[in-house]
């Protein structure tokens, strides 16, 4: 018997438990765990819901290069990856809009953006038999194959998003002006603006370009029902 039958043989074979225990879906868990702390002290503690709640931010670069080097990709993990991500955005952004109520309307459409572009990306992604939304197609937007197939450009422009939001929050509390009368977090802002915006551009372009691969497969599955 060959070495490679061999170890073929000996094999585990995975359940779906076994899945739910995997390095990068073990990290995954920290993530929600951290972040469900950080809106417990966001109210009152603004430097702690930091520390905290960018622990939660970090390990999103650790899941994936966990999963890489254990072999441990998963759809679950995938979608667990995805789903916090949107969860903790939201959630900041939901707070966002008790701090500054005069700008509902653009912390509504925020939202409504982040988790519209994200939802129908992934669903386009996941009907088109890719295992992962960071897979894009070489036809697919220049912008977005610069955003998911580049993990540095990934990464940067992903925590630059969170900077900008939390530089937000941590305005509204009271912080000794540094520079031009501005403090910290409003310099911080200030920085982290471009990169915000790029990711608020990038997710339109996500959300067209997944309407578009979703209305041809539509049209193809139409065409087919008529025989043409």
């Amino acid at each position: 018997m060959s070495s490679k039958t061999a170890s073929t043989t000996s094999a585990k074979r995975i359940t779906s438990r076994d899945v739910f225990y995997y390095i990068p879906n073990m990290i995954g868990y920290s993530r929600v765990l951290s972040a469900l702390l950080s809106f417990f002290l966001m109210r009152n503690h603004p430097i702690y819901t930091t520390f905290i709640y960018g622990i939660s931010c970090l390990l999103d670069a650790f899941d994936g290069f966990a999963a890489r080097k254990y072999n441990q990709t998963s759809r679950f993990g995938a979608v667990l990856d995805m789903v916090t991500d949107r969860c903790t955005t939201s959630s900041l952004i939901c707070f966002l809009a008790v701090l500054y109520p005069n700008y509902i309307l653009i912390w509504q459409i925020l939202v409504s953006l982040d988790l519209a572009s994200h939802y129908m990306h992934m669903y386009a992604s996941l009907s088109t038999g890719s295992k992962s939304h960071k897979t894009i197609g070489k036809n697919q937007n220049i912008l977005l194959k610069l955003y998911y197939g580049d993990k540095k450009v990934l990464f940067i422009v992903c925590a630059f998003n969170e900077i900008f939001f939390v530089a937000l929050y941590l305005s509204h509390f009271d912080f000794k002006p540094l520079v031009f009368g501005l403090t910290f977090p409003q310099i911080l802002s200030l920085i982290s603006f471009p990169l915000w915006f790029f990711k608020q551009f990038t997710n339109i372009i996500q959300l067209v370009a997944a309407s578009q691969i979703l209305s041809e497969m539509d049209a193809i599955d139409k065409n087919k029902e008529l025989g043409l």
